[in-house]
């Protein structure tokens, strides 16, 4: 079969394709670029295999070039990298690789074209377009990956429980790309997982995190998640979302699957949003179900707390997978907490202070706190989610009316903590901090207007009840 190269990519793969003859070395286009080619996905990343040195051919192409690109080295990989226009360009010699049962990071070794779509992780990736005058723009296809593209079917080109062994993070990466691409994964590909699910804590947590969010990142992750339970993957390294899984019943009374339940949602989010904290917070907004699930003989089974106990147990998995322990966090941890709060709005009549402390503790996230609180209906009767959408609205509604009016999101006290020191002639202390708390609740209860006069004049009020003295008086 001939490659389709597009007459932009000509030009660049003809030039790699001569230098590579000048140093008498075969040379080729191989993996993600082929693959998303044939697949009509878009890519700016080509990657190029030569039988020798991979650094040499990126700098004597690079040196045909003009403007002349910089071209960055990796020595210790043998590998060389130069962007151009819009793309970026990856060189490295055909290779060889063999590993050590307690390692991922291979020992590597000069090594023939067929040597490196050996290495390669799957027959969709193997595939290779030929650089050489003898056969410009001929695939490559040891293992039928043209096929497997057409099959939308992910294998591994060797034995899969030596590929998932010798590199567990393919294990990941075989679910991401089913994900991604809406393909099946081989049944014994499949199989190969569940048995090597173990090995994957030999690979760092960065690595994990990387493929996660990029299953995050897919229209549909519960796909994704599906399969990494099902594997048993799931439970290796993210065993908090794992536990939400399964059905408890007692004196005839069951709960709904959490596991699928957030699944739900995850997706239902990710219709609407492609911020990956937001997705994040979906994924996490139950995760301390089953910590806090108990059996009430009247009420059936509760899981009171779980928002409270969820916000907090949000930096240690953060920690853990390696994410940042920033503002992005503190988003999370934020909407994780406060998840239930405008579900509690819908059920009772809504005050004026119960919007202005939501709208004081969500600030600018409130737009997406209620859309997280939309993606959390999961009911299949249509009505009753119709039902629950209207309430939204009219919480939604009286989010905006309210904070026209009280300016409450994103509150700055009108009275800060120097004026109160200035005022009574004191230095930081608990009672300034009684009074500023003080100020904050009267304005959010509406007993005194988001204005400075009236908090000012309340502050002196609430300091004489602490037997304070304006040292102006």
């Amino acid at each position: 079969m001939i490659f389709n190269i597009e007459p932009q990519e000509r030009d660049i793969l003809f030039l790699i394709g001569q230098c590579a003859k000048e140093m008498n070395v075969p040379a080729y286009l191989v993996g993600g670029f082929v693959r998303d080619r044939l697949l009509a996905r878009p890519s700016k990343d080509m990657d190029i295999v030569c039988v020798g040195s991979g650094i040499e051919l990126a700098e004597r192409v690079a040196a045909k070039l003009q403007p002349i690109p910089r071209v960055v080295v990796y020595k210790r990989f043998g590998t060389a990298m130069l962007r151009r226009k819009d793309m970026e360009i990856e060189f490295v010699g055909a290779r060889k690789e063999s590993y050590r049962y307690d390692s991922r990071k291979p020992s590597v070794e000069d090594g023939t074209l067929e040597d490196d779509q050996n290495r390669r992780d799957f027959t969709i990736n193997a595939l290779a377009v030929s650089l050489n005058d003898a056969d410009f723009g001929v695939m490559v296809d040891p293992f039928n990956g043209l096929k497997h593209l057409e099959e939308k079917l992910i294998k591994t080109p060797l034995e899969p429980g030596k590929t998932f062994s010798d590199d567990p993070l393919r294990m990941l990466r075989a679910i991401r790309f089913a994900n991604q691409l809406d393909f099946e994964i081989d049944p014994e590909t499949l199989r190969a997982i569940h048995d090597n699910r173990s090995r994957i804590h030999i690979v760092s947590k960065e690595r994990i995190t990387t493929e996660l969010e990029k299953i995050l990142s897919t229209i549909t992750p519960s796909v994704g998640f599906k399969l990494l339970f099902d594997t048993g993957l799931l439970a290796q390294f993210f065993p908090e979302v794992a536990a939400l899984h399964g059905v408890e019943f007692k004196h005839g009374k069951g709960h709904k699957d959490n596991f699928y339940h957030t699944l739900q949602v995850l997706d239902n989010l990710c219709k609407k949003s492609d911020n990956i904290w937001l997705r994040w917070a979906a994924l996490l907004h139950d995760i301390a179900k089953p910590p806090t699930k108990r059996y009430d003989p009247e009420q059936g089974w509760t899981f009171h707390g779980h928002e409270t106990l969820g916000a907090n147990m949000v930096p240690k998995i953060f920690q853990r997978l390696r994410l940042p322990l920033d503002h992005k966090m503190k988003y999370v941890q934020k909407l994780v907490f406060l998840h239930l709060r405008p579900i509690s709005l819908t059920k009772e009549n809504i005050t004026d202070s119960a919007i202005r402390r939501l709208l004081f503790e969500a600030g600018d996230d409130i737009d997406d706190l209620m859309m997280l609180c939309e993606a959390d209906i999961t009911s299949k009767n249509p009505s009753k989610v119709a039902r629950y959408l209207e309430n939204y609205n009219l919480v939604r509604d009286r989010l905006q009316e309210v904070d026209e009016k009280d300016r409450i999101r994103n509150w700055q006290p009108p009275v800060t903590g120097e004026l109160i020191m200035e005022t009574f002639g004191i230095q930081p202390s608990r009672e300034v901090g009684l009074i500023k708390n003080a100020i904050r609740d009267a304005i959010l209860d509406g007993v005194i207007p988001n204005e400075y006069q009236p908090a000012f004049d309340f502050m002196l009020e609430r300091g004489r009840e602490l037997g304070l003295s304006d040292k102006k008086e």
